[in-house]
């Protein structure tokens, strides 16, 4: 149907166009030509009947009688191109008495050409049309008038037009058959690169169905580094990233649900074993541990719903002026029982400088949380975190930097999208800094993120500082 709907509207707007423009040249074009080999004709005649007015002028003054029969006879007799045209003479009377052909002239023959030069101020007629006998002719009439104005006689001069037409019908189907070769070069021309254009997209859109059926393995062939070879290629990135995002989906889903059943199966194994009894130390422990799981669950599904909000633009913030220091000290006292247990070290400097923002203190405090998680998470055993700050007149920077694995930089462009994790050997969800980047960029600041494997990654908040 796309196919149709295309041809369509080329072959109307382009060849039909073409095909008016065409007729209408073809027409004005014929039309010239017939005219101006009617004026041609015409102007050899005039010409024939100028030459005879002067040879009469002439031979007048020779006559004593001045006798318009004998005179014009004599020329009618001696005229050399009988062949080409034919010549009358008429009397006063307007009837025919001497003709070039010698043969008697048609009395029933209308001469209108003759009625126009009897009252033609210039003495002159001209008519074009068909004998008696169908013939298509040319005649042009002149008066000849004495000093006074009198009428002497009338000289006509007629001519056949079958000839002329005939070269013009000739030069019409020359033409013709030049436009249709037009036409048929422009149709086949235009054909070639509809094809041209049509193929690659019918390939696009079949590679678009098979897209949106969830194929996205499926790549367009380049033909031509064009308009359309770029669409190819944006079809072909679109579904990269489609896949790509899908593959991150996908892996987005298997580790929450890991990351939810860890501590639902936590919290069941150690409600079943407390069903059965236990001894006070047993229960402590196994309470503490439903506790400690069902905190971590909790936090799980907010992150999530928080997650949520954001990708729906539903998130709010409950901004005020605040010292975001304070809330630095608070989430990494969060962390420091845990960086103990773990065996790693978690260097902090604490300060006594104010660095005053204005945003929400928790969502600042969440992407905390969040950096230093990960670098927890992502530095081995004997490794260590450090928080410091750099404060100046407009900004505050927290740079929160470990001595982890790192990040492959294949991957580091794509760190900070949705879903997507570098390692996935490690607990997490895949939108921890998918949301601080989000979070931070709200409060027009920004998140950067240096890493190089195998020696660790650093990363810097930037926030604007309240001006006075």
């Amino acid at each position: 149907m796309f196919q149709r709907s295309i041809s369509r509207r080329w072959f109307v707007n382009t060849v039909g166009a073409m095909f008016v423009v065409l007729v209408i040249f073809i027409i004005v074009l014929s039309s010239m030509v017939q005219s101006s080999t009617y004026n041609g004709i015409e102007q050899a005649l005039t010409g024939r009947m100028d030459e005879l007015l002067t040879w009469l002028s002439n031979t007048y003054e020779t006559y004593e009688t001045g006798d318009f029969a004998p005179i014009s006879r004599d020329y009618v007799e001696n005229f050399q191109d009988k062949s080409k045209m034919e010549i009358m003479v008429l009397n006063r009377a307007g009837q025919v008495f001497a003709t070039s052909t010698g043969f008697e002239p048609d009395r029933d023959q209308p001469m209108p050409d003759y009625e126009l030069a009897l009252h033609s101020p210039d003495s002159s007629g001209k008519w074009v049309g068909e004998l008696n006998t169908g013939e298509k002719v040319m005649a042009v009439t002149r008066a000849v008038r004495d000093e006074e104005g009198r009428l002497i006689g009338s000289v006509r001069y007629m001519v056949s037009l079958e000839r002329a037409d005939q070269q013009t019908f000739f030069v019409i189907v020359l033409l013709v058959v030049a436009g249709l070769f037009i036409m048929l070069l422009l149709t086949l021309s235009g054909i070639y690169f509809i094809q041209s254009i049509l193929v690659p997209v019918r390939q696009v859109s079949q590679t678009a169905r098979q897209i949106a059926q969830g194929d996205f393995e499926v790549r367009i062939e380049k033909a031509k580094d064009d308009e359309i070879g770029q669409l190819c290629d944006a079809v072909n990135d679109m579904a990269g990233e489609l896949g790509a995002a899908e593959r991150m989906k996908n892996e987005f889903i298997s580790s929450v649900s890991h990351e939810l059943r860890t501590p639902l199966t936590a919290i069941k194994g150690w409600a079943e074993t407390l069903r059965l009894g236990a001894d006070p130390a047993t229960e402590a422990k196994g309470m503490d541990v439903i506790i400690r799981e069902s905190e971590r669950l909790s936090g799980l599904v907010e992150e999530l719903l928080d997650f949520s909000r954001l990708q729906n633009g539903r998130m709010q913030l409950i901004s005020e002026k605040m010292d975001i220091l304070a809330e630095l000290d608070e989430a990494v006292y969060l962390f420091t029982e845990r960086a103990r247990n773990e065996g790693k070290e978690l260097r902090y400097e604490e300060t006594t400088a104010l660095a005053p923002v204005y945003g929400d203190r928790d969502r600042l405090k969440q992407v905390f949380i969040n950096i230093i998680d990960n670098a927890l998470k992502y530095t081995g055993e004997g490794g260590a975190v450090e928080v410091r700050l750099a404060l100046d007149k407009e900004r505050v920077r927290v740079i929160i930097e470990d001595t982890g694995c790192g990040i492959p930089a294949e991957h580091l462009p794509n760190v900070k999208k949705k879903f997507y994790k570098a390692n996935q050997l490690v607990r997490g969800s895949g939108i921890g800094l998918a949301m601080a980047d989000e979070i931070v960029a709200m409060h027009n600041g920004t998140l950067e993120i240096e890493s190089t494997e195998g020696k660790g990654t650093k990363v810097t908040i930037s926030l604007p500082l309240c001006k006075a």
